[in-house]
């Protein structure tokens, strides 16, 4: 079992927990997430109130998605997950463990390792399965990336 796979599963079940900003503050429904041939057991949307401006007016969601199987090679389901909450304006949206988010560390260096796939509106989504990637060089220059992408999509709606 992946680094990644093994921290999606701490506490028994699968759950993958993603994040979009700029799909509004209303939670997309369950059946959104009913992809790759594989539908969550359990759907928990959290739109996230209290965002600092101009976060709060593009609207901030998180979504756990858990799945009874812990075996389940999830790595495809998050890429579709990601594209999909980014197919329908302009958004950016990423997966990352349990614990990384605060408004003040928002796809920042300090938290790179701890997100595992990311999508910008307009491009494809990545996922990294790989524990070593993640805390490599590379992954925090893309994640940099992605945080400069939500910086002019904030900037944007300002």
């Amino acid at each position: 079992m992946s680094e990644v796979q093994e921290a999606i599963c701490w506490s028994g079940p699968a759950t993958v927990i993603v994040f979009v900003i700029g799909s509004g503050d209303t939670p997309l429904p369950r059946e959104t997430f009913h992809l790759e041939g594989m539908a969550p057991d359990d759907f928990l949307p959290f739109p996230l109130q209290s965002a600092p401006e101009p976060l709060d007016r593009l609207g901030v969601v998180s979504y756990d998605l858990t799945f009874d199987d812990a075996a389940l090679d999830l790595r495809d389901y998050t890429r579709a997950v990601l594209h999909r909450l980014c197919a329908d304006g302009r958004a950016v949206a990423w997966a990352a463990y349990e614990g990384s988010f605060h408004f003040d560390h928002l796809l920042t260096p300090d938290i790179a390792e701890q997100v595992y796939g990311y999508c910008v509106s307009g491009f494809e989504p990545v996922v990294e399965w790989d524990g070593d990637a993640l805390r490599g060089d590379d992954w925090k220059h893309r994640i940099a990336e992605v945080r400069a992408a939500l910086d002019r999509l904030t900037t944007d709606a300002a």
